[in-house]
């Protein structure tokens, strides 16, 4: 199983100078994949987001920094937002940061948890799942081929032409980031597609259906179980000892969660309820490395993934604590997880 870690950049809510905590969070975010690089993890993925609370609206540029300063880590977005972006510039970034990567540039592909993107780039949230569908598409025939025709509804069409440059890798891989929708396990199964699912509440063990329904469908398209790519992208945070994590994790944690939770409709997030949450069958995994390994291998043991990504920089976490928590993930819970897997 393949682990490693993803971000969205998250700013700090009380910097007066926005310009400032852009500059300062995005130097931190490259450091994070350096030492992420160095502790031979095997996957970064940085999501994008088009709001003032995150410092990355552009993942393919962060990531091509992040190609030429690192050797051996996997790149990726998570997510790029494709419904309201153009797939052919989407395609020309990600071979972009191929090549600078000799080969490791990832697409993690969805509609986003988030909707700022649609208004601003002029499209109309009705077509929500139609821009989608489209778009995805576009994108996968670009993969497959340097030279194409292309007609839809939602991107001006175009005749014969070539898309460059062309990715290191024979074609770039895609996943489908979902979040529970029965939908989107049906489509990445259809599409043979890699899927990614974020686990951020509730309890694991209520998606495992979701993720017999991607086998299932796969499964009857004729596809091969044992090659079947699933990852499981969840909210994590390691310290020393199990009260030390959560009681640097708490404060930052619910104010991150009730700022979203304020736009949503979420109640307050309580200290008990967060408490629950990172009981031995909760979402968040926030404690000890042991109580951390222990989660990532009962999750294992619930989907089967191959890839576990800790979303890990979460909300106004002081930076050289997130640098503590990638070093316990790389240096003793990662060895951990490979060694009770045998790999």
């Amino acid at each position: 199983m393949e682990l490693g870690l993803y971000t969205f950049a998250d700013m700090r809510p009380d910097a007066l100078n926005r310009s400032q905590n852009t500059n300062q969070r995005i130097k931190d975010l490259l450091e994070e994949i350096e030492l992420a690089d160095q502790l031979g993890l095997d996957v970064f993925g940085i999501g994008e987001h088009h709001r003032p609370d995150y410092a990355v609206s552009a993942p393919a540029i962060i990531l091509a920094a992040a190609a030429v300063k690192t050797k051996t880590i996997r790149l990726s977005s998570a997510v790029t937002v494709l419904s309201s972006d153009d797939p052919v510039r989407v395609f020309q970034d990600f071979a972009t940061v191929d090549q600078l990567s000799s080969g490791r540039a990832e697409i993690m592909v969805g509609r986003g948890s988030f909707i700022e993107s649609y208004p601003l780039f002029g499209y109309d949230l009705s077509d929500y799942d139609e821009l989608f569908s489209e778009k995805l598409e576009l994108l996968l025939k670009l993969n497959q081929t340097d030279i194409l025709s292309w007609k839809g509804k939602h991107r001006p069409s175009f005749e014969n032409k070539g898309v460059y440059p062309r990715p290191f890798q024979n074609s770039l891989p895609v996943w489908i980031a979902a979040g529970g929708t029965p939908a989107s396990a049906v489509r990445a199964a259809n599409l043979k597609l890699p899927l990614a699912l974020a686990i951020i509440g509730g309890m694991p063990g209520q998606f495992v259906p979701f993720i017999k329904l991607y086998r299932q469908t796969a499964e009857r398209n004729g596809q091969n179980p044992d090659e079947l790519q699933v990852s499981i992208n969840s909210h994590v945070y390691i310290a020393e000892n199990s009260n030390q994590a959560a009681d640097e994790l708490y404060p930052a944690y619910a104010t991150m969660m009730n700022r979203i939770g304020q736009e949503r409709g979420w109640s307050p997030l309580s200290r008990q309820q967060f408490e629950y949450s990172r009981s031995p069958k909760g979402a968040l995994l926030a404690g000890s490395p042991q109580e951390v390994i222990d989660k990532i291998l009962y999750e294992h043991e619930l989907f089967g993934n191959t890839r576990f990504l800790a979303q890990m920089s979460m909300g106004n976490i002081p930076h050289h604590k997130i640098l503590k928590s990638i070093e316990l993930y790389g240096n003793i819970v990662a060895p951990a997880v490979r060694k009770a897997l045998g790999k």
